[in-house]
């Protein structure tokens, strides 16, 4: 009798891990594949048939030419392979520091007024690739000195660049960095 039980749970316990961990994945892989494609590839953006980026996850701007997104802890800093948050508490000097050496970096733009918070504090995942409209017209300033454009010009691009909430009511409005960097590389190379 426990035998016949034993082989009944053996075997059920074989078939549900090939149908649900094997046969189901690859189903809705392909699925996904097909009918969102883009959203599949990770959502790939290309500029001149070549990659710079994805939609979805944020990388490093260097220079003050462009606008910057949230600091990344994520494994040495944008690496999609490690996303992460860097563990460091509130109380942790080496976070106290990195955050006190971006408010300075940042404050140079705009010498006293408040710098946003997302602008030196790292998210969750490490990866964000938006930052708020506050986080981006904060930056206007710089873009346009550096690339010798009015104030108004790049304030109106951010705000071309405004994405509002999903749905109407999930999540807040938000800027892809990505996105705004390359319709400002368009504008003004």
């Amino acid at each position: 009798m426990f035998s016949n039980h034993l082989k009944i749970a053996l075997r059920f316990t074989i078939i549900t891990t090939i149908l649900f961990g094997v046969v189901y994945p690859l189903v809705m892989t392909g699925y996904a594949g097909i009918v969102n494609r883009r959203q599949a590839d990770g959502q790939l953006v290309t500029v001149n048939g070549r990659i710079v980026g994805s939609r979805i996850i944020g990388q490093a701007f260097a220079g003050s030419r462009y606008f910057h997104g949230r600091p990344s802890a994520a494994g040495n800093g944008y690496d999609a392979t490690s996303s992460g948050g860097s563990n460091l508490g509130l109380s942790s000097r080496k976070l106290i520091a990195r955050i006190d050496a971006d408010t300075k970096t940042a404050s140079a733009d705009n010498p006293g007024v408040p710098v946003p918070a997302e602008l030196v504090e790292a998210s969750g995942s490490g990866l964000d690739p938006e930052i708020s409209p506050a986080a981006a017209l904060y930056q206007v300033d710089r873009v346009a000195r550096e690339r010798k454009l009015s104030p108004e010009a790049v304030r109106q691009l951010v705000t071309a660049h405004i994405e509002n909430r999903q749905l109407g009511f999930l999540g807040e409005p938000r800027v892809n960095v990505l996105e705004l960097n390359l319709a400002l590389d368009t504008q003004a190379p």
